[in-house]
């Protein structure tokens, strides 16, 4: 019976640790949101410098006030068409925690939307599409409006190595 109650304690716990606000974005049409917490700031989209031999979703690189960050663009990440960047791209600088190191990442995307106060109950697993798929990086599911916003666990987006790549890019 404890084991059960602990289950229960336990899931309850994770429920209450996504609920909160949330920036969101389009990629591609569909909307995302990333915890409020880990975003730093948004910038329109400024020169990158790129840098040979990363791969195709790394962009390059920004000087932001004197401090030269990593900048990925998250439709290449995920598998998207690649698109010529409009008046609405931006970027995104989030915090990321690696090994308990705080990492400055540009994430790249079509358009913010707004921020948004995301109720647990409003937050449901993500769903299994009956195949072997990595959904580590998706925190939950927001139901909102009759659609659904696709909540990102920014920090597992990238694997420790690509994190560790895009520090030694910088």
């Amino acid at each position: 019976m404890t084991e059960l109650t602990e289950t229960m304690d336990q899931a309850v716990k994770i429920m209450k640790d996504r609920k909160g606000k949330y920036l969101t974005f389009s990629l591609a049409g569909e909307e995302y949101g990333i915890g409020i917490l880990k975003i730093k700031e948004i910038i329109g989209m400024m020169p990158i410098t790129t840098v040979p031999r990363t791969p195709e979703f790394v962009k390059g690189v920004i000087n932001l006030r004197g401090k030269v960050i990593p900048v990925i663009d998250l439709r290449l990440r995920f598998g998207m068409e690649k698109i010529d960047y409009t008046e609405r791209t931006c970027i995104i600088v989030v915090e990321l925690k690696n090994r308990g190191i705080d990492i400055l990442i540009g994430v790249v995307v079509d358009s913010v939307s707004e921020v948004l106060n995301i109720k647990a109950e409003d937050i449901e697993d993500t769903p299994t599409f009956g195949i072997s798929l990595d959904t580590a990086y998706i925190l939950g599911m927001a139901k909102m409006e009759g659609g659904v916003k696709i909540l990102l666990d920014i920090d597992m987006v990238f694997s420790s190595e690509e994190i560790a790549a895009l520090e030694n890019a910088a």
